[in-house]
């Protein structure tokens, strides 16, 4: 099959994020943690960077089709979900918070896309994507980035600062990574927050007598 390429960026995408996966459930013993962390991080930066070109030149050069409207989607979905599966493995420290954001993604995308796929085919609406749905795309996208290279920073600075100082340096917490807890927190709120705006703005369309 023949495809343009937005639809070529949309299906790179989707091949990225099983490569995230194996990547980042390896055990440390084959790729050690940090740079698990910083592979992953570019893994996942990759795809993101992807999902927002194949959009833009499908508007600019006027190259949007059928396959490009489904499986784009899904290939979001699927690099979002992907990699915070790979954070709740790879984390321990994060996964009571990564359980939580990983349900609230998980129910507000199949929500939302439930409500899509009803009023599209039962009243011929397109529901448009918002700025609090692309708020919340990058919010997400921020956040996850943030998860994989806090630690990394981390540990940089910490051998920078050990190599300045020419000895190891005592009381160094690995624990305190207050990015990655903000980014996560606002991505959260971005998410549910917008999935409420989608289905009451689309809640009066939803017949119970049909």
């Amino acid at each position: 099959m023949k495809m343009n390429l937005p639809n070529r960026l949309t299906v790179l995408r989707l091949c990225l994020v099983p490569v995230l996966l194996v990547v980042g459930m390896l055990p440390d013993s084959i790729i050690p943690f940090y740079l698990s962390c910083f592979i992953c991080a570019v893994l996942f930066i990759g795809t993101a960077v992807t999902d927002m070109l194949d959009g833009k030149i499908a508007r600019r050069d006027n190259l949007i089709t059928d396959f490009g409207k489904f499986m784009d989607p899904i290939a979001d979905k699927f690099m979002v979900i992907g990699a915070l599966f790979v954070i709740l493995h790879k984390f321990e420290n994060l996964r009571t918070i990564m359980i939580f954001v990983l349900l609230v993604v998980v129910f507000r995308e199949l929500a939302v896309t439930s409500m899509r796929l009803v009023v599209s085919t039962g009243q011929n609406i397109v529901v448009a994507a918002n700025m609090l749905g692309k708020i919340k795309t990058v919010s997400q996208i921020v956040a996850i980035s943030t998860v994989f290279l806090e630690p990394v920073v981390q540990r940089v600075l910490y051998l920078v600062l050990e190599g300045i100082s020419g000895r190891p340096i005592y009381g160094w917490r690995t624990d305190i990574i207050p990015l990655t807890y903000l980014s996560l927190a606002f991505a959260a709120f971005m998410t549910v927050w917008s999935g409420l705006n989608y289905i009451k703005a689309y809640w009066k369309y939803l017949d119970p007598e049909k």
